[in-house]
Formats: structure tokens, sequence, C-alpha cells
């Protein structure tokens, strides 16, 4: 326990942690900091092309093996199968409709790329190396649990949650997946050689910006938490926070049953507690006008999120560790 307070010290005391705690305390202050939407866009841009470019030079020299595939497999499963879980508690912990709570459920079924980007530095610094392919593995988890809470829809409220045209090839599509595999494809196909070209401009600034886009996203946090404060009551308050420990546990079992290395089974846990706000909330605008986009938001980006930067990935790497033996 004492191992779990010290990470979490740890990680509250450096740069991209407090950078997000001064957009955070700048929103509530009501600061009128901000980053220009184009240097945010700039900024996601940057990270999604290095972390995966990154991750598939590690695949070139890791080779592509029976694990990696299974990965890939597993992760999908997870993201299908963690909605149900997620819709489970919510309609014994909180008053939320069906609806909302497929809703929901679907945020923390997917997963949020900062967070793992957050995870994968913070495993890094701490000497471990995750396995490069995670960054296909956080790819696979983006959609499947979409058509989870679709399927909830369906079977709690009858034919009115259904998959529109066009909308999974939306969801594949998405510019943030794009980059992401992309990039991925390509670090595979130049390997060590294309990392070495561009090291200087992927590498030392890396930190930097992420430094940048978390105070971006503290505003954005504070934000919202300012603004729909109404929304969270305590039941909520408290999902938010227990889906993430829950979600982790699954993404443990699934690490150790793989084989992974101590930092690949915490990024798969980083994976599994995660919630995304970028690509789920715009898939449940066009899927699931009628849910409601305050408590998802706030739920996923307002709790979650700030959760896992400050005490969940402690949590997970201190887990990992403990049992891989590392």
């Amino acid at each position: 326990m004492d191992g779990i307070f010290a990470l979490a010290v740890n990680n509250l005391l450096s740069p991209i942690i407090l950078f997000f705690a001064l957009g955070l305390l700048a929103a509530f202050a009501r600061s009128d900091l901000s980053v220009p939407e184009s240097v945010a866009k700039g900024l996601s841009l940057y990270l999604l092309f290095a972390i995966g470019f990154k991750g598939g030079a590690s695949v070139a020299a890791h080779g592509i093996d029976a694990t990696l595939l299974l990965s890939l497999l597993a992760g999908a499963i997870l993201s299908f199968v963690l909605p149900f879980v997620a819709f489970m508690m919510l309609r014994v912990m909180t008053g939320l409709s069906v609806t909302d709570a497929a809703a929901v459920a679907a945020h923390y079924g997917s997963i949020s790329i900062v967070t793992f980007v957050a995870a994968t530095s913070v495993a890094n610094s701490a000497g471990l190396s995750p396995e490069g392919y995670m960054v296909a593995v956080a790819a696979v988890m983006e959609a499947p649990a979409i058509l989870s809470a679709l399927w909830l829809i369906a079977r709690y409220q009858g034919p009115g949650g259904k998959l529109e045209a066009g909308l999974l090839q939306e969801i594949l599509l998405n510019g943030s997946i794009v980059l992401l595999v992309g990039s991925f494809v390509i670090g595979v196909v130049t390997g060590a050689d294309g990392l070495a070209m561009i090291a200087p401009f992927i590498v030392a600034p890396f930190q930097g910006v992420l430094c940048l886009f978390l105070l971006d996203m503290g505003l954005v946090a504070g934000r919202g938490l300012r603004e729909a404060r109404d929304v969270l009551r305590p039941g909520l308050f408290l999902f938010g926070m227990l889906m993430p420990l829950t979600g982790s546990m699954f993404g443990l079992a699934a690490g150790l049953l793989l084989g992974l290395s101590p930092g690949g089974v915490m990024l798969f846990m980083t994976l599994s507690a995660s919630a995304s706000y970028i690509a789920v909330p715009a898939a449940m605008r066009v899927a699931l006008p009628e849910a409601n986009p305050s408590i998802y938001l706030t739920l996923s980006l307002g709790v979650t999120f700030p959760f896992n930067l400050t005490l969940g990935i402690p949590i997970y790497l201190t887990i990992a560790k403990v049992l891989t033996g590392a």
C-alpha cells in the first residue's frame, strides 16, 4: 500500500500531472487562459503520430507473433464486454435511464488515448518497456463498445437503438484512429531506420508537448465540471471512480494470461480502466441523440480521466509490478 501512495505522490509531482492540475485550477478560477483550438488539435495530432510511429517501430524490432494477435483479439473482446459490466453497475448505483446508462457504458468499454499516452510515459519513467503493439490494441478497443451500447438499447428498449448506415464506417475512419493506425503501420514498415530519421522530432519534444496538451485537457475538464456540477450525483461520482478499478482487473487478467511484460500488463489495465471522451461521444450524438451528453462527458472527462491520471495509473503500475515480479 505504501508503494501505491509513493507512486501516486511521484505521479502527482510529475510535470504532466501538474500542468493538468494547472488547467483545472485555471478553469475553476474562471481565468481567461486558453489553448487555441487549432493549437490543441495540432498537439493532439503530434501525440497520436508520435506514439503510433514509435509503437510500429517497436513491433518491427519485435516481430509479429501469436502474442500480438491474441492481444488484439483480447482487446476487442474486452471493449465489447466492459460496457455490459458498466451498464449493470450503473443500473444498481444510479437512477439513470436505460438510454443514458447505455451511452455512459459505451464510453467505459472504449479507451482514452491520452490516458494511454500518459501511462506509457509513466511506465517508461519507471524503467519498464511496454510492448510496442499495445498502440494497435488501443486502436482495436475504440469501436466494439459502441456496438455493445446499441445492443443494450435494443435489448432493454426494443429496436430503438439501431446501427445507422455509415456509423461504423465513420467511427473507423475517425481522424484519430486513421492517424494512430497509419503512423503505426508506417513505423512497422520503416522500422528502426525510419525511427532514427525522425527521432529528434518525436522523441525529445514528446514530454513537453504532452504537458501542453494536458494543460488544455485540464481546462476542458475543469470547465465541464464547473458547468455540469449538478449532474454529478453521489452514485454517478462513485461509479466514475469504481468502474476504472473494475475494468482494470479485466485488463490485468488479460495481460497476465497473455504473458505480457510488466509494462504491457500495466497498459492493458490502463486501457481497460479508461473512458473515451472523443470517439464515443461523437458516435453517441449520432446513434443515441436522446442520451444526455452532460452526463457521459462529465463522467468520462471530468471524473474518470483525472482519477486515472492521479491515482489510477500508479495503482495499475504497482499491481502489475507486484504480480509479474518486476
